[in-house]
C-alpha cells in the first residue's frame, strides 16, 4: 500500500470513530412526537400525602393510558404529569393486573396517544422511551431476544440494560408503535422485560371484578363495565365495601352511562330512603318510570321500594307512599308485563295489610305459575293460619312438602319444622314428632338444645316419656347450664318415679342457681317419694320460701 493510500485509510477510520457516538445515539425520527405521550404518574394517600410515583403513556386520544399498577396500591387518588408539565386527574381505572403489574386507566382531557402495534418478532429492534419533563429524553435501542407467552399475550425479553425508572415506559418498534410496557428487571442486569400493550388492552372490568383483591387494593375509582347486566352486578356487590360517598358517586356514574335503565334511579332512591330523603327518592322513582325502556321493571321497583319503606320505616310517614300505592305500582307492572314475580309482590303487600283472604287468592293462583310451587303453597298456608283455618293450613303444608325436592336442604327442611308445630297445635303429636325426626336428620350438625327441648315437649304429650328424657338429656349436654332444661328433666323424672335420677338432676339445678325454687321443689318431691320425708319437707319448705306456688300444697300432701 502506498503512503498516499495509507494516509487516506487512516483519515477515514478517524472520521468513523469521531462519528460513532452520533451514530450510536441517533434518535428515531418519531422520538420527539412520541415523547409527548409519556408521563409520570403520582398517587396519593387518603390524607393527601404522596404515596408513590411511576411512569406510563397514552394509547388513545380520549385520555386512555397504561402504566404499572403498583403505585395505585393503597392510593385514594392519582394524577399524571405529561411531558409539557401539565397535570391531569386520573378519572378511573379501566383494568388492572397485579401479577404483571399493569394498569389501564383514563384521564380527563384530550391527549396525544401512541399507536399500538398488534405483533412483533424475535430479533427485531426496539426502543425504550423514558419520561422527560422537557421532552429531551433519549430513547435507548435494543433487540427483542425472546418472546414468551403471558396467557394469550406476548412477554418480551430484551438484550438491553435499563434503569428502574423506566418501569411503565413504552417499548416501541421501528415505526414508533407501542409494542410493550416495561417491567421491573430482576436477575441478569443486561436483560430487560416488557409485557405486550395488547395485554393491557385485554384487561376488562366485570361486575364481579369489584370483589377481586387487585381492585380492592386501591381506592382510586374503578370504571363501570360497559355491559348493562355487568354494571348492575357491580352496583349490587360494591355497596357493602365502599364509603357512602363513593357508592353514591358510582350510582351517579351508572345513571349517566345507562340513563334508560331503571336500576340506577332505584339504587339511588334506596340510598335516599335510607337517609329519610323521601322527596328525593320519589323524584328518582318517577324519573325511573319516565326514562326506563322497560316500564314494567320501573313500576315493580317502585312498588318494592314503597313496600320496604312502609315495613321497615313505618314510623316515618310520607304522603303518597302507602301500601295501597305499592299495590297500584305492582298492578301497573303486571298490566304491562304479567310476570308472576309482580303478582307475588302484590301477595306480600296484601299479607302485610292483613288482607289474608285476598293474599291467599293471589298465592293460590301462583301455585301453578313458574315460581317455586312449594314456596307459594307455604305462603298460602300462612294466610289460612292467620284466618284460623288450621285444617286448610295443614293441607297446604302437606302440598308444600310434597312439592319439595328430595333430599331436603337446610332451607326446605324449615317446612318440616313448621308443619310439626302446626301438628302440635292440632294435638297430632306423633305426626309432629315424625316431622321433627326428619328435620333432625337434615339439620343435625347445627341443632342446639332448644330443638331437643321442643321435641321433648311433643313427646311428653304423646306419652313417649323415655324419648322425652333422652331429648332433655341431649339438650342439657348441649347447654349444661340451662336451668329450664334441667327443671323439665327433673319434673319428668319425678312424674315417672325415677326418684334417684330426679334427685341428681335437682341437685345440679341448685348448684347452678341456688335461688331458683324449682331445684328445691323437685328435690323435695323425689326425696318424699323415696321415703326421705324429713329432708324432702325441708326442701319443699325452702321452695316455698323462694316463692314457688306449688310448694304449699305438696307440703300438706306429704305431711
Amino acid at each position: 500500500m502506498t503512503s498516499s493510500n495509507m494516509k487516506k485509510l487512516i483519515f477515514i477510520l478517524i472520521i468513523q470513530v469521531c462519528l460513532m457516538p452520533a451514530l450510536l445515539y441517533a434518535q428515531p425520527k418519531w422520538a420527539g412526537k412520541a415523547a409527548k405521550s409519556v408521563f409520570t404518574l403520582k398517587t396519593f394517600k387518603q390524607d393527601g400525602s404522596l404515596l408513590a410515583s411511576g411512569n406510563g403513556f397514552f394509547i388513545g386520544n380520549e385520555g386512555e393510558a397504561v402504566s404499572n399498577f403498583s403505585p395505585f396500591v393503597g392510593a385514594s387518588r392519582a394524577v399524571i404529569i405529561d411531558a409539557s408539565g401539565k397535570e391531569m386527574k386520573v378519572e378511573c381505572i379501566t383494568g388492572a393486573n397485579d401479577l404483571y403489574d399493569v394498569a389501564r386507566f383514563r384521564v380527563s382531557g384530550k391527549v396525544s396517544g401512541l399507536p399500538v402495534a398488534t405483533t412483533t418478532t424475535t430479533g427485531s429492534t426496539a426502543w425504550v422511551l423514558p419520561y422527560s419533563a422537557n421532552k429531551s429524553a433519549r430513547s435507548q435501542q435494543g433487540t427483542i431476544e425472546k418472546i414468551d407467552k403471558a396467557g394469550d399475550y406476548d412477554y418480551y425479553t430484551l438484550a438491553m440494560q435499563m434503569p428502574e425508572n423506566t418501569v411503565g415506559c413504552p417499548l416501541l418498534n421501528e415505526n414508533g408503535e407501542a409494542i410493550g410496557i416495561m417491567q421491573l428487571s430482576v436477575g441478569d442486569s443486561n436483560k430487560s422485560y416488557a409485557i405486550a400493550v395488547q395485554f393491557a388492552l385485554g384487561l376488562k372490568i366485570t361486575g364481579l371484578s369489584f370483589n377481586e383483591q387487585v381492585y380492592k387494593s386501591t381506592s382510586v375509582k374503578k370504571d363501570l363495565p360497559n355491559e348493562l347486566e355487568q354494571a348492575i352486578v357491580a352496583l349490587y356487590v360494591s355497596g357493602p365495601q365502599m364509603t357512602k360517598e363513593s357508592y353514591r358517586e358510582m350510582i351517579d356514574d351508572f345513571i349517566r352511562k345507562f340513563p334508560t335503565a331503571a336500576d340506577g334511579y332505584t339504587y339511588r332512591a334506596q340510598e335516599e330512603v335510607n337517609d329519610n330523603l323521601f322527596d328525593d327518592a320519589d323524584r328518582d322513582m318517577q324519573q325511573a318510570v319516565k326514562m326506563a325502556s322497560k316500564k314494567d321493571e320501573a313500576h315493580f321497583s317502585f312498588a318494592k321500594l314503597i313496600f320496604q319503606k312502609e315495613i321497615f320505616k313505618n314510623d316515618r310517614t310520607y304522603s303518597g307512599w302507602t301500601l295501597d300505592k305499592a299495590i297500584a305500582e305492582a298492578d301497573e307492572a303486571y298490566r304491562i308485563n304479567p310476570l308472576s314475580s309482580y303478582l307475588e309482590l302484590k301477595g306480600r303487600i296484601l299479607f302485610a295489610q292483613k288482607k289474608y283472604a285476598e293474599a291467599y287468592d293471589v298465592y293460590q293462583r301462583l301455585t301453578t305459575s313458574d315460581l317455586n310451587a312449594s314456596e307459594m303453597f307455604f305462603n298460602a298456608s300462612r294466610c289460612k293460619e292467620m284466618l284460623g283455618d288450621h285444617t286448610a293450613q295443614l293441607a297446604l303444608l302437606d302440598s308444600t312438602i310434597n312439592r319439595t325436592s328430595r333430599p331436603f336442604t337446610r332451607e326446605t327442611a324449615a317446612y318440616l319444622f313448621i308443619r310439626a308445630q302446626a301438628y302440635e297445635g292440632q294435638e297430632k303429636y306423633r305426626q309432629a314428632i315424625s316431622d321433627y325426626n326428619e328435620y333432625e336428620q337434615v339439620m343435625r350438625s347445627s341443632l342446639n338444645g332448644q330443638f331437643y327441648y321442643i321435641r321433648s315437649q311433643a313427646e311428653v304429650k304423646a306419652r313417649l316419656f323415655q324419648q322425652a328424657l333422652n331429648d332433655l338429656s341431649k339438650a342439657i349436654e348441649l347447654e349444661p347450664r340451662n336451668t329450664l332444661f334441667l327443671a323439665e328433666k327433673a319434673s319428668l323424672e319425678v312424674r315417672v318415679n325415677l326418684s334417684d335420677a330426679a334427685i341428681e338432676t335437682a341437685q345440679k339445678l341448685i348448684v347452678i342457681d341456688s335461688q331458683l325454687s324449682d331445684g328445691y321443689l323437685f328435690l323435695g318431691i323425689a326425696q318424699c317419694q323415696k321415703g326421705q320425708k324429713t329432708e324432702g319437707l325441708r326442701n319443699l319448705q325452702k321452695a316455698k320460701e323462694l316463692g314457688n306456688p306449688q310448694a304449699d300444697k305438696l307440703i300438706t300432701k306429704y305431711q
